[in-house]
């Protein structure tokens, strides 16, 4: 969908370079990144600078925001930007009431024109809707019979995100999340983007844990966690299956419920029936069904037997 839509700005929007990444709904860290950027010699460096600059930063912009004379105010802009030509950055948001669900920056060589932010403002709301509403679909895919990747698996990287080490079963996962054509090694842009919110926590910029919830393949969901190593000083990312927990949180936001369906979709999952969950949330019984048909509607099961799979896989 995302080339679809960059292929759809390019008529309308003269831009040079572009990065869309998918984020997770509730840290707000990347997971899943598009990217054109030539010219970049580091991607590591222009992620970390990323996530350590506060202009007009994803996890506080409302919609979109243009760098104008604000561009000597960017790390990411003075270091990476400005030598390849950028002028300015046309950045978007897609957030709504459930979460945010990735940042978009668009590079351009020349000055924004006067029509260019109200037209990406006005295709904001639809493209958020259907991003949220892919990553619902996604959620549907419960994984098959074939096992998964066995337990957990890490690398250590550098505060510049270079590896310093990395454990078996790594590269298999990294190559999952981003698969890299004709057999390269896998780019750890993952990996990169929780370890570059772990710097940024550190220095104060954001307070958003350093951890995203994504898409492995097969059905299975991973989350990518970002920890500083003491006594090396090193940080730890691993990239381990989702809890029950962190699952089912995803499915809240993705398939937007409203926190009284968020409430008996959790009790559902803990094994209660009907009338246990009337009396705890104190309501009527017709009334639990009718929020779960609702909850049904909106996850596109018909009953609880498969509602209960889909909310812990």
């Amino acid at each position: 969908m995302r080339i679809a839509v960059i292929g759809e700005l390019r008529r309308v929007f003269s831009f040079d370079c572009y990065v869309w990444v998918l984020t997770d709904p509730e840290s707000c860290v990347g997971s899943d990144p598009l990217a054109e950027v030539p010219g970049v010699p580091d991607l590591a460096s222009a992620i970390r600078l990323k996530y350590a600059t506060s202009v007009n930063r994803w996890t506080t912009l409302t919609d979109v925001a243009g760098l104008a004379d604000r561009a000597s105010s960017s790390r990411l802009w003075r270091e990476v930007q400005q030598p390849i030509g950028v002028l300015d950055v046309a950045s978007a948001v897609f957030r709504d009431g459930h979460g945010c669900w990735g940042f978009l920056d668009l590079w351009l060589t020349s000055p924004l024109e006067p029509g260019d932010l109200p037209l990406l403002a006005s295709v904001l709301p639809d493209l958020t809707a259907a991003l949220r509403g892919a990553q619902a679909e996604t959620l549907r895919r419960l994984p098959s019979d074939e096992p998964g990747p066995p337990g957990p698996a890490s690398l250590l990287m550098d505060d510049a995100l270079r590896i310093q080490g990395i454990t078996p079963g790594m590269d298999d996962r990294l190559q999952r999340l981003l698969p890299h054509p004709d057999g390269q090694a896998p780019v750890p842009a993952a990996a990169m983007n929780a370890a570059a919110q772990l710097l940024a926590s550190e220095e104060g910029i954001d307070a958003h844990e350093p951890v995203a919830r994504t898409h492995l393949g097969d059905g299975r969901w991973v989350a990518v966690r970002a920890a500083r190593l003491r006594p090396s000083g090193l940080i730890s990312v691993a990239v381990e299956p989702t809890t029950a927990a962190e699952r089912l949180g995803l499915c809240v936001r993705a398939f937007g419920l409203t926190a009284r369906e968020a409430e008996i979709v959790r009790k559902v999952a803990r094994g209660l029936d009907t009338a246990s969950i009337a009396s705890d949330l104190h309501l009527a019984p017709y009334t639990v069904q009718d929020h779960l048909k609702s909850i049904f509607l909106k996850t596109g099961v018909a009953s609880r037997r498969d509602l209960v799979p889909l909310l812990s896989a």
